[in-house]
């Protein structure tokens, strides 16, 4: 790793500029047109302030255009490339735990009554249901992509099916047996 540590909405910043040279609102663009808020933690009002984080790192250098608009623009640096290889490769090998919400459902479903939980799972399994659904036709509507951008879909649709097979398996378990009162 790195003496550089980055968050990951630092280090999606650093791989989009690395792409080409941006300012801030191209970037929301582009987050916006690969529908990457799906999957990370950036939200459009701290763009400008992961660049700023960015740049006083050295990891990316803006300079404003002599445009009417003026707007700043961000390069990589050579520190930003080396810190954004070192990244990524920590990224797809190093495995951190995930917090979904719906662990802490399961914690404390028992406050709640029998119907309600069962109802709520059920609810959780249609709407998985739909975003695999829904995944499945973005991704096949993008057709070619690049490796590396069906492997991001085959991830999440892989994650998404495993849920969906857990909550199948759980409804089944939980209708089965008595209710834990």
């Amino acid at each position: 790793m790195s003496a550089t540590q980055l968050t990951d909405s630092e280090l999606l910043v650093l791989g989009l500029v690395a792409e080409m040279p941006r300012h801030g609102y191209q970037l929301e663009q582009v987050i916006e047109q690969r529908g990457m808020r799906q999957w990370s933690p950036i939200g459009f009002s701290s763009i400008y302030f992961v660049l700023g984080k960015l740049e006083k790192k050295s990891l990316v250098r803006g300079n404003v255009q002599r445009t009417a608009n003026a707007r700043k623009t961000y390069r990589l640096t050579r520190a930003g490339r080396t810190a954004l290889v070192q990244h990524t490769l920590a990224a797809l090998t190093t495995v951190r735990p995930a917090y979904p919400a719906v662990m802490l459902g399961m914690l404390h479903w028992p406050v709640v009554d029998r119907h309600q939980a069962l109802t709520a799972l059920g609810t959780r399994q249609r709407a998985v249901e739909e975003e695999l659904k829904r995944l499945g036709e973005v991704q096949l509507a993008q057709q070619p992509l690049p490796d590396h951008a069906d492997a991001m879909f085959d991830f999440s649709i892989g994650q998404l099916r495993a849920e969906a097979e857990w909550i199948a398996e759980t409804l089944a378990y939980m209708e089965a047996k008595p209710w834990n009162e």
